[in-house]
């Protein structure tokens, strides 16, 4: 098949995602394109079958934003009809399939219905809960959901969600996101990689996000600041994003920043996940929860939240523990248990890995490849135009 990938390219989970996805199609056989304003962060070295394709929006003074979802559904159109795309695979309704529906209609006479690609579109999380939520774009959602030929959400939660808020008449499927278990995979020498991070012996704790207030960044302080009340630790925070600044002056005033690591945005986590002991993810709630599956492929335990989709993954007691949304006090209980008794950490950390390796990406995008021959096998036009 050939496919055309259209993605953000930013730090997060569902470029992550939408890219290790490309590049797995590509290694099956499946010629890849991907189209974005950037190069998305994780696509790496290039292959035969991946191409990339940027989006150049023009900037006129006479409106307040740029071009770009108009621009995006031009390039679409343009590389769709030279390279005689199979499938556009939009990830995130907005402004991603609505790009990719209006293209289609860019080309719809220059090829018959049978001949134009079909739109897959795979929700991830915001752009339902937060964008999708927001009244002045509901409609839009709505449209780019009932349009597609083919929806998928990352989660039951999320379809749930989808279908409680946007009552869509397009079937929703579950496709799980997925972890490489041999990229995700806990690195045995990491004596050299505590050496360059300044490490001693001490425990240490791993918070992965975008610093968005849905992140709760502070809890992952509180619940540290108990931590290191009790045990000597040091918390790596990798990413950036809104409550970055407001979380080094909690650690400073609190007087815990001696022991907390900003590190910004780091393409490559395994280094890091592979001296960590235990991760924190105290989100309010999360499409499916992506940066836990791939700690958990590093032998990481969890203590996140009972919320979203980190219970269709994550099971209470055994590959760590799931704490109500602002129970501080009990994700720091539950933290010092396993920081505090090697056995069962240990323990945890073995169920992780075996929990991981279900959700193995050769599973998922065989799921992928299912999804997409389904489209091509309904008759153009019938389901999304």
């Amino acid at each position: 098949m050939k496919i055309g990938i259209s993605c953000h390219h930013t730090y997060g989970g569902s470029g992550a995602i939408a890219t290790e996805l490309g590049k797995a199609l590509a290694r099956n056989g499946h010629i890849v394109h991907f189209i974005n304003r950037a190069a998305p962060f994780r696509l790496g070295s290039f292959s035969r079958n991946i191409f990339y394709h940027e989006v150049e929006a023009m900037h006129y003074p006479l409106f307040e934003c740029p071009f770009h979802s108009l621009a995006l559904a031009s390039k679409i159109a343009e590389v769709a009809m030279y390279e005689k795309l199979d499938i556009v695979h939009a990830h995130y309704a907005i402004p991603h399939a609505l790009s990719a529906i209006l293209a289609r209609q860019m080309v719809e006479d220059k090829c018959s219905k049978a001949q134009c690609f079909r739109i897959a579109t795979t929700l991830h999380g915001t752009d339902i809960t937060v964008v999708g939520a927001d009244s002045s774009m509901h409609g839009a959602v709505r449209l780019a959901i009932n349009k597609s030929d083919g929806v998928t959400a990352v989660s039951g939660y999320l379809k749930r969600e989808t279908e409680a808020l946007f009552e869509p008449r397009r079937a929703i499927e579950v496709i799980a996101n997925f972890v490489d278990t041999n990229e995700f995979s806990r690195m045995t020498d990491v004596e050299p990689i505590r050496e360059q991070l300044g490490l001693g012996g001490e425990k240490i704790c791993i918070h992965i996000s975008n610093f968005r207030p849905v992140k709760r960044i502070s809890d992952v302080l509180k619940t540290f600041s108990r931590i290191v009340e009790k045990v000597s630790a040091t918390l790596l925070l990798v990413g950036d994003g809104p409550d970055r600044g407001d979380a080094e002056t909690w650690s400073r005033v609190h007087g815990i920043a001696e022991h907390v690591r900003f590190l910004g945005k780091i393409d490559d986590i395994v280094p890091l996940l592979s001296v960590s002991d235990l991760m924190l993810m105290p989100s309010n709630a999360e499409s499916f929860g992506l940066a836990a599956l791939e700690a958990m492929a590093c032998g990481v335990p969890v203590i996140v939240t009972d919320a979203g989709g980190f219970p269709e993954f994550i099971v209470h007691d055994k590959h760590g523990y799931l704490v109500a949304p602002g129970n501080v006090d009990l994700m720091a209980e539950k933290s010092l248990d396993l920081l505090l008794d090697e056995e069962l950490r240990m323990r945890f950390s073995r169920a992780c890995v075996e929990q991981a390796r279900k959700y193995h990406i050769s599973m998922l995008v065989e799921q992928y490849e299912q999804f997409y021959s389904r489209l091509l096998d309904t008759e153009a036009g019938v389901t999304g135009q």
